[in-house]
């Protein structure tokens, strides 16, 4: 061992215990921090399915690729990263020796050949990335960036090491080369080879290269361990326990859609005949009130900011980002922790656990952060803002475009169970709808005996359950089916379209109320359940002594079709559920539906969140429609899993747009781009909000919004009547 190798040995074996020694602490200090979220003991089933679903989506980018450029680099540089950190460790050898190198593996030609593809391509892929970053900085003048918020010199630093690493590595062979200790063929190696060309046949630049790797991934290292928060970095850790410990891990797109995760207090759902708020968590008010895995959701969050793209209230000019809700949480999260970790907190009554001896010796900025609310406006100090809180239609689209599997509408609708059932603090307009769920079981406040009236003009009887034993089909009309004026006309053109084909079918009529999806997603809880439950009462009598695969149920309405068939289990209620468009699809390729005059003028389909997104129900309703209408399906550029919210989920429906651009307006002014006079839906909410979106255009005489049966029932009966007919309006 020469001189040269006696330097880079010792200043390798410094700063390595250094790093190392601050990277222990801060993994301890995350660990300590995750671990003062409530306990979630469902997040440990199914763990086979748990780590097949993390190798899928780590190893395959399953989630990444879906934006194909940025996903085939990133791929690229995570295998970089992984296989490549063999070559770190082999520069301890090389630090030692310019003849050092792994044991038994490190002279195999195919290690070679594969960690010089991999570091190739791994040097194609940073500069993507990084090319990326630049194009889209916050700073770029009329650019609305995706990296807006996002720490921006952390991202650089961890892109420019990425660099650095891979030219290092090419470095050391390439003096390996030039000094003739490479043992792998040129056919093998040829940047390596290329490399050792163009450098001095210097023997220890061998080791002072790989003296200067190790620097600069030890430096990495120790700048993250000081930066805890630095999710840019954290989440190549993190993102496996992210992923392992997802809701649902079976499930082929967000784990956090579809349904909502019931309202926890101490890792247990709330049973509201025995909760009392003074000893069970009711939603979420402190910031450690979140479960163990939102604390860790916050922790990986990698900046990336592909939810805050994809977020129709970002988009539209309303304060709320997914991707910046996160970070303040998981900022305020890791400010406090000095708190909490001391003993300090508030139980359920608002009391301080910690003794005033023990508050004596806190730190004065973690007694700060404890003091803010978690909801509250700039002037009241809060972390989230009202308004961004409000702001959510719980579209999923954060979900669907995360690629680390953060579960962003749970935690903004149990932010919002707090203030809803505790503090009473909501959109003054939302009251209304709440009042007329509990009183007259609808948002709308109609009558109940008039749930029927959208039966009236039609040339056939309608069955109800009860008068009728032989049913293949229970068919739940919904709310705004029974009430709304438009959509009353959809559930007339599905009647229609079922008795033709001759599926037998009944309704509940009276005996149906809402079932609980704007309770629920306002935050609401205490309501939902009530009409949940009744419901799941009445479902349940109707279908006595049916196995679950004959409680069939089709709805019209996706906010039904979801809460049923995804949320009433949780209550009791195992149903099979379909939407109508997927049964009208099943009958038109089974015959017992043909179109025979195609409907003209061109036509586009908007998916609605809670069909598509939330539920995976793309092809069925794009199938309806290319039986029933002239030429291809014109489609909108935001469509299927991107598609872009109409503005009335998560209760929206029943709150005033005050801020920004109005979400169905944008969506309309898409639509209408397309050039079609037809805009399909397989929504209510989404038939009433691209109708005033149109009519607020002034393109109504222009541009027609119908939904997908209406389509359908054109083509079928051309004459058809009873679907397409007016009603009077109704009061409430």
């Amino acid at each position: 061992m020469g001189s040269v190798q006696i330097v880079t040995t010792i200043l390798a074996a410094a700063i390595t215990a250094v790093a190392v020694g601050l990277a222990v602490r801060a993994v301890m200090k995350m660990v300590a921090v995750i671990r003062l979220g409530q306990p979630a003991p469902e997040r440990f089933t199914d763990k086979g399915a748990r780590a097949k679903t993390m190798l899928v989506e780590t190893a395959g980018h399953t989630r990444m690729l879906k934006w194909s450029v940025v996903g085939a680099a990133h791929w690229f540089v995570m295998v970089g990263f992984v296989v490549l950190s063999l070559l770190v460790l082999e520069a301890y050898f090389e630090v030692v020796t310019p003849r050092g190198g792994l044991p038994i593996i490190g002279h195999w030609t195919i290690f070679g050949l594969a960690t010089e593809l991999i570091g190739i391509f791994g040097l194609v892929g940073i500069l993507v990335l990084m090319a990326i970053r630049l194009r889209n900085r916050p700073n770029r003048p009329g650019n609305r960036s995706r990296f807006t918020g996002s720490t921006m010199w952390q991202g650089y630093f961890v892109e420019w090491v990425v660099l650095l690493v891979l030219i290092f590595g090419f470095v050391i062979r390439g003096f390996k080369v030039a000094t003739d200790h490479f043992e792998y063929p040129v056919w093998a190696t040829p940047l390596s080879h290329a490399a050792g060309a163009a450098l001095p046949a210097w023997t220890a630049g061998v080791s002072v290269a790989a003296l200067i790797k190790i620097v600069i991934s030890m430096t990495w290292l120790i700048v993250i361990s000081l930066n805890v928060t630095m999710g840019v970095a954290w989440h190549r850790f993190l993102a496996f326990p992210n992923i392992f410990f997802k809701r649902e891990p079976a499930k082929p797109a967000g784990s956090g859609l579809g349904a909502l995760r019931p309202m926890m207090s101490d890792g247990k759902p709330l049973d509201f005949e025995e909760a009392d708020p003074e000893k069970d968590q009711f939603g979420v008010a402190q910031v450690e009130q979140f479960s163990w895995k939102g604390l860790l959701d916050f922790s990986t969050c990698t900046e990336c900011g592909r939810c805050q793209s994809q977020c129709p209230a970002w988009n539209t000019g309303k304060p709320l980002s997914p991707k910046l809700l996160v970070l303040s949480l998981r900022d305020h999260a890791y400010a406090k922790a000095p708190y909490l970790l001391a003993g300090g907190g508030k139980d359920l009554t608002g009391e301080e656990k910690a003794t005033a001896a023990q508050l004596a010796h806190m730190d004065v900025l973690a007694l700060a952060e404890a003091e803010k609310p978690l909801i509250g406006t700039a002037e009241e100090g809060g972390v989230i803002d009202p308004d961004v809180l409000w702001s959510c239609t719980t579209c999923g689209a954060c979900v669907e475009q995360c690629p680390v599997d953060i579960e962003h509408v749970d935690h903004i609708v149990d932010m919002r169970r707090y203030q809803v059932l505790i503090e009473s603090s909501f959109p003054s307009e939302a009251g209304v709808m709440l009042r007329n769920l509990e009183n007259k079981g609808n948002p709308w406040g109609a009558p109940q005996n008039t749930r029927e009236d959208w039966t009236k003009g039609l040339d056939f009887e309608v069955p109800r359950v009860g008068e009728v034993e032989d049913f293949e089909y229970l068919f739940w009309v919904g709310c705004a089916g029974a009430f709304e004026d438009r959509a009353k006309k959809t559930t007339r053109a599905v009647a229609t379209l079922l008795n033709e084909a001759g599926v037998k079918f009944a309704i509940l009529g009276e005996g149906e109320t809402c079932s609980g999806d704007p309770a629920r997603r306002i935050g609401n809880e205490f309501v939902f359940q009530m009409l949940a439950q009744q419901n799941v009462e009445t479902l349940n009598e109707a279908f006595e002594g049916r196995e679950k695969a004959k409680r069939k149920i089709v709805a019209t309405c996706p906010h039904c079709f979801n809460t049923l068939g995804n949320e009433y289990g949780q209550l009791g209620g195992e149903f099979e559920v379909v939407h109508h468009t997927q049964l009208l699809a099943h009958l038109v390729s089974t015959g017992k539906l043909t179109p025979v005059q195609p409907v003209d003028g061109g036509v586009t389909y908007h998916d609605p969140c809670y069909l598509g997104r939330h539920n995976r129900v793309f092809a069925p309703p794009r199938e309806v429609l290319g039986t029933a209408i002239e030429g291809e399906l014109t489609e909108m550029p935001r469509n299927s899993e991107r598609s872009f919210c109409c503005g009335a989920g998560g209760a929206r429906m029943w709150m005033e747009e005050k801020i920004g651009k109005r979400i169905n307006v944008d969506r309309v002014e898409e639509a209408m781009a397309t050039g079609a006079k037809t805009v399909a839906v397989g929504c209510p909410f989404c038939s009433t909000m691209l109708n005033d979106g149109v009519n607020g255009k002034g393109a109504g005489e222009q541009v027609e919004v119908i939904d997908v049966a209406s389509v359908l029932l054109r083509s079928v009966k051309p004459e058809a009547a009873p679907g397409e007919k007016e009603t009077a309006p109704v009061a409430g």
